[in-house]
Order: structure tokens, then sequence, then C-alpha cells
């Protein structure tokens, strides 16, 4: 079992463990060590977001990286596709991504990608642990001129933009789209506009100016109603909203309505397959997208295999199955042909270039797919435990699945990134399946002293 390492690196509450200084300098020698791999002078990539705490963990890691002998080449704020970029073009040793990316700014975390630009293994990130635990490596203190040394990549920013633009086809252009882009005062504050504005579109920005505490505040994917306004106000075309670190997007249609992961996924998955670009004509999900994402794809002569939640697990199969199109209902969205891990901003391009070339509006190209009423609730729990073991949980449970058939289902986990409890009921009616994952969240409240977050 990890003790640091959740589905997306280490993260918690800054200054608080594990994300503290004394830790992260602990993560960044640990790191420096296993990314050594012979006697030439080794490099690694830092980048992060815009969070306040980001100055004070970055110092850490590179106190903890050069203590070891290895340089760092510091990219400051930019997106976390952008960061595993930089290290794969810029033939670094690894790279290491100081986000805690949709959550609040108190929050933070620390993520890496290998030289190819891709996320970690668990085998990995267990070896630093043991690393850190062990103290198998407190004696190892490289001197004099063996000591590491930190640069700063000032054109970082630049080089991200033009790889972008580079994804989009070169016979279209944004010209004629008005958009409304929402940065949710993140690590793509300064990169998204340049690249739509670049490519000829019309640009409304919201959330791009970043202060340190308001990445996430109100804005962003997790708050499309900010650009849900915007765009009707405007009389934009349609809004695109990035999270804290732009791995995901969400986006929103002319009218206001919200499209998520699941319909970018049928959108983009039903025009590579008329393409014939789609690859073994495969989807790669995970277990929480809508089933009509499944009807979508099936109907089109399509497949869809699903994964654990999270977007390296995704990725992990994509690479297993040589499939090249997959992500997540959240947002994460990743184009192997183009990128190595989830990118807002390279996704939004996607769609966008279906828009141009079909001369279609959003709205309609959403109408590929229709989704399956879903609902979610949380609970927060102080420590995971296997619910399935609760006889009174286990059994409404199982009463839930059999009124459900085979037109829905129930999906129970717990998050990777919070202390909670998922519970997840699809189904053809709303209004009974809400009932029930509130009958559900409530019993697991009461049986195990959780607090139910809705």
């Amino acid at each position: 079992m990890k003790k640091l390492f959740g589905t997306d690196g280490v993260r918690g509450v800054a200054n608080v463990y594990p994300m503290t200084a004394e830790m992260a300098m602990q993560i960044g020698r640990a790191a420096a060590y296993i990314f050594k791999n012979g006697k030439k002078r080794h490099r690694i990539v830092i980048g992060k977001d815009t969070r306040l705490s980001g100055y004070m963990l970055e110092n850490a890691l590179v106190a903890g990286i050069c203590s070891m002998g290895v340089d760092v080449l510091l990219v400051g704020p930019l997106p976390t596709p952008g960061i595993a970029n930089i290290t794969s073009s810029m033939r670094a040793d690894a790279g290491v991504v100081i986000s805690a990316s949709h959550n609040p700014f108190e929050d933070n975390g620390i993520k890496f990608f290998s030289r190819d630009g891709f996320k970690l293994p668990d085998e990995m990130e267990l070896m630093m642990e043991e690393l850190i635990f062990s103290k198998r490596i407190d004696s190892l203190r490289p001197t004099a001129r063996d000591v590491g040394k930190a640069y700063r990549i000032d054109d970082a920013i630049g080089r991200y933009v033009v790889f972008l633009k580079n994804t989009f086809p070169k016979d279209l252009d944004l010209s004629g789209l008005k958009v409304v882009l929402d940065c949710a005062n993140g690590a793509a504050y300064k990169v998204a506009p340049a690249v739509f504005e670049e490519l000829g579109a019309e640009v409304i920005t919201i959330g791009v100016k970043p202060n340190g505490t308001n990445i996430n505040a109100d804005c962003g994917s997790l708050h499309p109603e900010m650009i849900s306004q915007a765009v009707k106000a405007n009389g934009a075309d349609l809004g695109i909203a990035l999270d804290g670190d732009a791995d995901r997007v969400i986006f929103v249609d002319e009218y206001g309505n919200v499209v998520d992961g699941d319909r970018i996924m049928a959108i983009c998955g039903t025009d590579m397959l008329k393409q014939g670009t789609l690859k073994r004509n495969t989807l790669v999900a995970t277990v929480m997208s809508n089933m009509g994402l499944d009807i979508a794809l099936k109907r089109a002569g399509g497949e869809i295999v699903k994964t654990a939640v999270g977007d390296r697990y995704v990725v992990e199969e994509m690479l297993k199955g040589g499939y090249n199109l997959g992500g997540e209902q959240s947002g994460h969205m990743i184009f192997l042909d183009h990128n190595t891990t989830g990118d807002g901003v390279q996704s939004a391009l996607q769609v966008l270039a279906i828009m141009q070339r079909q001369s279609k509006r959003l709205s309609e190209l959403a109408l590929v797919m229709e989704s399956l009423p879903q609902v979610l609730v949380n609970v927060r729990l102080a420590e995971k435990s296997d619910i399935m073991q609760v006889p009174a949980v286990a059994d409404l449970i199982r009463s839930v699945e059999a009124k459900l058939k085979d037109e829905g289902r129930v999906l129970i986990r717990y998050s990777g990134t919070e202390p909670l409890l998922r519970i997840m009921l699809e189904g053809t009616d709303e209004g009974e399946i809400r009932d029930w994952a509130n009958e559900i969240a409530a019993t697991v409240a009461s049986a195990l002293g959780g607090e139910v977050r809705g």
C-alpha cells in the first residue's frame, strides 16, 4: 500500500503533512536518485500552477533534487500537459508538476512524468516512498562541483504555444468563431488565450488574473455556470472551461448548455471512426462514464474499453492496447497522437476542428449522444473501510441493483484525491435513482460515522 502517492501524485493541504516543505525536499531527493541513470549531467523539469504555496514547495523540491547532484529546469506556471511536453522535448530525465489540479487553493500536490512524458507507474512511486521512509539515501550527499544547479527556461510558454498550434489541422483556422475562455485563474492563463487568438478566434477571457488564492474559485471546469452565463451574454459560439492545471476541459454550447467529457469523447470518437483514424475502432473510458457513451460508440461501429477512475489508468490501457483516444467524464481527454497526458487546450482544439470542418455548432455535434440520468452523492469519511462488509449497506446496494436490472447500475468507490466515498447511480428514472443514492449515502454515513456531502 502506498503511504504518500494517490491516483495522481501526492496531494493534501499545503504546509500540512504530507504537503510540507520538508517532505517535498525528501520527495525531490528520492526522485533525483531514481532518475539518475548514468554518469552524464541529469536534469529534471519543475513546473507549477498559480497557488501561493507553489513557491514554498518549488524551492523545497529544487533543494532536494540539487542536493543529489541533479540539475533543475524551472518553467514557472505552465499547464500540466505542457510540463510533460517540455520534459520530453528537452530530453530531460523527468518532469515534476506542483499542482492540486481542480482542488481549492489551500491544497497542493506533487506529481511526476517520466522522460517520455508519461505519468509514473505505481511501482516507481512505491520505490520513491521506500527511499524516503527507509532513509537509505540520507547519507548520499554530493559535494563541490557534483551538486546540482537550477536554471530558468524563459521561453517555456512560447514553446508550448507553438506545440499546441501544431496539433490543429494546417488547412483550418478559427476565423469567425467567438469563444468564451475560462482559465480558472490557473496555469493556462497565458497559454490558452494566446493559442486561440493566434489561430484566429475572437476570445473573451475569464479567470486570467491569478493572485495565488483564486485558482478554481467559482470559475473553471468545476463551475461551468460562470462560462454558461458569459456565452449567452456575449452571443458566443461556445465556452471552454479549463481547470487549475489545464489538463481537463468542460464545454458549454451556444445556448449555455454544459457539454461534458463523455459527450466530447462521443463527438471525437465518432468523428475519428468516420475518418478511419480511431485505432482498433476503440475508445478507452472509465467506469464513471455514462452508458450513453457506450451506446453512441457502438451505434457508430466502435467499441469501448473501461478502466478504473484516473487518467493515468486510461493512458496505461491505451498504451497496452494500442489505442489513441481515451478520457473521463470529468473532462480529461487523451489524444495519444498528439500528447502523452490529458490536455484541456489541445482537446478543445480537436473539438473546434470538427466544428469548423463540418460547419456545425457544438449543440448539433452533441446530439450524437443521449445521456442516461446519472446521480453522484459523496460521503466524507474519516477512513476508508470496506463498505460491503457492513451488512445494512451491502443489503441495500444489492436490493437497488436488483431493481435496476439491466437498465442502470450502482458504482461505489473511494476518491483517490479526497477523503470521500463516491456513490454513483445510473438509470432511466432520475428521481428514483436520486432517492436510492441518497438512501445508500445516509446508510453509509450512519453506519460509519460519515457526513453526506451531496
